[in-house]
């Protein structure tokens, strides 16, 4: 037995098993999101199949303790984990026009079975290190040192099995190849090996490999989705994008697509949803109050652009900062949604950290970062509000897009009450036809009925159409301020629990059957 190629093979298998565990998350989240939800179920059966490779790949090795019977296993671990995205694909493709439908019964029941594909793969690969150590153990007094330098081995191998896929293999090839990428790889070694041990042996293994490339270029030819409409896809570091037009309108997507990150008209600057609300964040000032006054926009929260572009259209070509963590989401922007107004300046980091390292003062800062399930809690805390604050003019305002359900506003009482532990006035608006509230807070004191009456200013002035419209709509949409004393904090922001609150209550609930399903509501990042 040759102990290096030994030492080789469980440094390949341990950098296998976090790569598929990473890819795992990537190949759900594209159709089911990323939420704690997703990564709880994702982690903990993966622990669950890890525990019954220790302990199967223990007795395996007193029963049958031969280099030939480690290879094998190694092979059949490799070769499965290659079938893991060829016999999940039909599964989420219908997976993901149940999701788009909301469907609630296919969507579990899709989640659960690509689960339990990944049983047979993960247990296998589970038993590697165990029967490495009775294989490589010949003195029972170095028994430790032993089982030290395997499990370090293979934990070295885990490192670099998380960040291949997340910085190069996914981006580069996608979520579906990566698993091939690491089968294949993982397979010469089990076949070396086995050719060590049993030359004959080796040979009767030798289909795998192109099994694996034959069935993964038969399925994963086609695009990962095929929503009605779809014109783009492509997966990042951080997403899965997708641009669907339908009747002239296009929209970008991202992961699971229940959220409508941004959408372009050509030749309409209206959206009907969102994203127009932001427009009339700067009419809460005391009146009155001209689009004079706005001198400086910052978005956190960019996508492809929809709230810098109407505010090019309604203000002018004032100065425009926007962040956006994702450099794959701005080049769709560009590409696909026009997104090159010479004012705006496209800033790729995250927003909290881009903000904080900004020297500028803005008329109004938007956060467009939101929508359940997904809430960066670092977006919703005091400190980060604190930061606004401090970022914002004199007369400056946030202007925030919080998600919400028909009969659970609990999200948006949580907002304002961290928000108004930093500024003295937050009003709120309803987007009608929508799942979104959009929270307003000035930085001086101010009244909701600023509002109506700076609307009536600027229909004397020579405001925009587009603008007298939208702050028309956000009058109409006016609610009642709650009274909330929750504060999150940077110390405790449990925003991830209190979503997952609100979206299991609305699965439940009888509401949930009357959702529309042709695309998503408008809401969402830009």
């Amino acid at each position: 037995m040759n102990r290096t190629f030994l030492m080789a093979s469980v440094f390949a298998s341990g950098m296998t098993t976090l790569a598929i565990e990473l890819s795992a998350s990537r190949l759900l989240g594209n159709v089911f999101g990323t939420s704690n939800l997703v990564w709880a179920n994702i982690i903990g059966l993966m622990l669950v199949y890890l525990s019954a490779g220790y302990f199967l790949g223990g007795r395996w090795a007193d029963r049958s303790p031969f280099p030939g019977t480690f290879y094998r296993i190694l092979l059949w671990g490799a070769f499965t984990a290659g079938l893991v995205p060829v016999l999940s694909r039909p599964v989420l493709l219908l997976a993901a026009g149940a999701v788009e439908q909301l469907n609630a019964a296919v969507m579990a029941g899709s989640f659960l079975s690509v689960l339990i594909l990944f049983s047979v793969p993960i247990t296998l690969l589970g038993c590697i290190s165990p029967f490495a150590i009775r294989l490589a153990i010949q003195d029972t007094a170095h028994a430790g040192r032993v089982s030290g330098r395997i499990y370090a081995l293979s934990t070295l191998g885990s490192i670099l099995g998380t960040f291949l896929p997340v910085l190069w293999l996914i981006p580069e090839l996608g979520t579906s190849r990566t698993f091939l990428v690491f089968s294949l790889f993982l397979l010469s070694f089990g076949l070396i090996g086995l050719a060590m041990a049993d030359r004959r042996a080796m040979l009767r293994y030798l289909w795998m490999p192109p099994a694996v490339l034959l069935l993964g270029w038969w399925v994963l030819a086609g695009p990962l989705k095929r929503a009605e409409g779809q014109v783009f896809e492509t997966e990042s570091s951080y997403n899965y994008i997708q641009v669907i037009e339908r009747g002239g309108t296009r929209s970008l997507l991202l992961n699971e697509g229940q959220a409508v990150h941004s959408v372009y008209t050509p030749g309409e600057p209206r959206t009907y949803g969102t994203w127009d609300y932001f427009l009339a964040a700067p009419f809460f000032n005391a009146p009155p109050y001209g689009p004079e006054q706005v001198e400086r926009v910052g978005i956190v929260g960019l996508a492809a652009g929809t709230v810098a572009k109407q505010y090019t259209l309604a203000f002018g070509p004032i100065p425009i900062d926007g962040w956006e963590i994702d450099p794959e989401i701005v080049e769709v922007g560009r590409v696909y949604f026009e997104m090159r107004e010479p004012n705006l300046n496209v800033i790729v980091a995250d927003g909290r950290w881009g903000l904080a390292n900004s020297d500028q003062t803005y008329s109004v800062l938007g956060v467009d970062a939101y929508r359940p399930p997904y809430i960066p809690w670092h977006l919703t805390t005091q400190e980060f509000f604190a930061e606004i604050y401090e970022h914002l003019e004199p007369s400056g305002v946030l202007v925030i897009n919080v998600g919400r359900t028909p009969q659970d506003r609990r999200l948006i009482d949580a907002m304002v009450g961290t928000i108004g532990s930093v500024f003295p006035s937050v009003h709120i608006v309803d987007v009608p036809g929508t799942f979104n509230t959009i929270v307003y807070a000035t930085r001086t004191e101010t009244e909701a009925a600023n509002l109506a009456v700076n609307l009536a200013y600027l229909q004397q002035s020579e405001a925009s159409p587009l603008l007298l419209d939208i702050v028309e709509r956000a009058v109409e949409g006016l609610q009642p301020t709650p009274d909330s004393d929750i504060v999150f904090t940077d110390d405790r922001a449990p925003v991830e629990q209190l979503v997952d609150s609100i979206v299991i209550r609305f699965i439940l609930s009888d509401s949930f059957s009357f959702l529309p399903g042709a695309l998503p509501d408008p809401g969402g990042d830009g």
